[in-house]
């Protein structure tokens, strides 16, 4: 029977547009805070200086409670609120480039350091607290060649300083690198001669710095770093030792290497991580067990549901009618409303905000809506999606309660496994930062919980629901 004209009409119609739609020319544009930025030659490169982090205490503190150079107005940078949550604290610096110029030892100022400041350093360098730097919205690495593997991979910033002796003493000192060899990778076009960043280096040097003459603030002329002698900073030879009442001297130099990485791809290199391939045969491992472990227990299941009530709905006699056995005898029972079923339902519908929060932003970030570049973009997505799914958020009859709590005690093996990752994996010593990441652990345990939980439940509401509509209840 051929289709009415009316739907084949619609139909003609519908594949006319889509025609015109694959034939019309397409057009390309940029996310808000994500364009690409030009720069012509000698154009001013404004480097900015991020939140101090460490590994081992997890507690940020901000650039300049240290005592590192200052500009001579510290303005803070308009931050979402996603980077504010992650404790970002973004400001201007006193390192200003100019676009393809090279520059060698740059004085950026001379600091003396008293006995708090002195202690401070100490105590920071002994936490492995590294210094975060932003140019043009890429962050600052460090790269760190693997001899064994031939391949270079990247340290998000780099350490404030080290601890180690001098030659022929068994004394620990601490150094600070005070000395900073920048590298910006750009990508020229050849036909405009614009160029646009693509890579921020660096290679951090502790050098003690001696100078000639009387101290003249940045046209001072150095002996320890001086391009004109053809005398550069290429090692840490002899240190600058962190003591009170002693001063040190912030240098940096400045370079520019051309890149066939386009601006389009320059956040692939910040992305790779060192051992994916373990990571990723982890997870396929466990997803396989987990899928061959449910089809088993699918198949019996449904096996032994179809067998039962095939034999409910095949009863011959009036008597045997009238005997309710197995899941018939409990069919009064199964939809009995549950024990504090108020509170049943807050935690459903939480679940239900955590599963529509992390599919909602899933689906954005494949689309690429969640740009590495946009720092803070991702939790800043999260929360507002988060109250937005509050819309989707409003239920033996014991499995209620027990079909939630079953699928949500996973969240146990969660927080068990953070405490065996702290004690085995980090260097966190201190009670404030061991408070920190057992709280963070606690709420992010809590959640996965009611998320666990709320697809535990639905998937046996759904079950129960099933069965029960394929026996026959007089």
């Amino acid at each position: 029977m051929r289709p009415p004209a009316m739907l084949r009409r619609a139909a003609a119609a519908l594949a006319l547009a889509l025609g015109l739609l694959a034939a019309a020319p397409a057009s390309a544009f940029y996310l808000p805070g994500v364009a690409p930025n030009d720069f012509h030659k000698k154009d001013p490169l404004l480097v900015k200086v991020n939140k101090l982090t460490s590994t081992k205490t997890q507690l940020p503190y901000s650039y300049y409670s240290l005592p590192f150079c200052k500009p001579d107005t510290i303005v803070d940078s308009a931050e979402n609120l996603g980077e504010v949550l992650r404790g970002d604290r973004i400001e201007n610096s006193p390192y200003v480039f100019e676009m393809r110029e090279p520059k060698m030892c740059q004085i950026v100022c001379r600091a003396s350091i008293d006995d708090k400041q002195a202690k401070e350093l100490k105590e920071k360098i002994g936490d492995e607290y590294r210094v975060n730097m932003i140019l043009d919205n890429l962050p600052l690495v460090v790269p760190i060649a693997w001899q064994d593997r031939d391949a270079v991979v990247y340290q998000g910033g780099y350490h404030v300083g080290v601890k180690g002796q001098y030659a022929g003493s068994k004394e620990e000192k601490v150094f600070i690198h005070n000395h900073l060899t920048f590298l910006v990778k750009y990508h020229k076009d050849e036909t405009t001669e614009l160029s646009r960043i693509v890579g921020f280096e660096v290679k951090p040097f502790s050098i003690n710095h001696q100078f000639e003459g009387q101290w003249n603030d940045k046209n001072t002329r150095l002996i320890t770093c001086d391009p004109h002698a053809s005398k550069l900073v290429t090692n840490s030879d002899t240190p600058q030792e962190v003591e009170a009442g002693k001063e040190i001297i912030f240098t940096y130099d400045v370079g520019f290497e051309e890149s066939d990485v386009k601006w389009a791809s320059r956040w692939d290199t910040y992305l790779l991580m060192t051992d994916d391939q373990i990571h990723w045969f982890s997870i396929v491992n466990s997803l396989m067990i987990v899928l061959f472990l449910s089809g088993m227990v699918a198949m019996i299941m449904l096996r032994t549901l179809y067998r039962d009530i095939s034999r409910y709905n095949q009863l011959e006699t009036e008597e045997e009618a009238q005997e309710e056995t197995g899941w018939k005898l409990v069919h009064g029972d199964v939809f009995r409303p549950p024990v504090n079923s108020d509170l049943l339902c807050v935690c459903v519908g939480t679940g239900v905000q955590f599963f529509g929060m992390l599919l909602v932003t899933m689906i954005f970030a494949v689309l690429g809506f969640l740009s590495p570049s946009n720092r803070g973009g991702l939790m800043t997505a999260m929360l507002l999606t988060w109250v937005l799914m509050g819309l989707f958020a409003g239920e033996d009859y014991n499995w209620w309660w027990r079909s939630y709590l079953t699928s949500g005690s996973s969240a146990i093996y969660l927080f068990l496994y953070a405490g065996f990752y702290f004690f085995t994996k980090l260097q966190i010593t201190k009670l404030v930062s061991g408070i920190l990441y057992f709280g963070y652990m606690l709420l992010a345990s809590f959640a996965f919980c009611v998320l666990t939980g709320t697809i535990g439940f639905c998937a046996c509401f759904w079950f129960t629901r099933l069965i029960y509509s394929s026996v026959k209840i007089d």
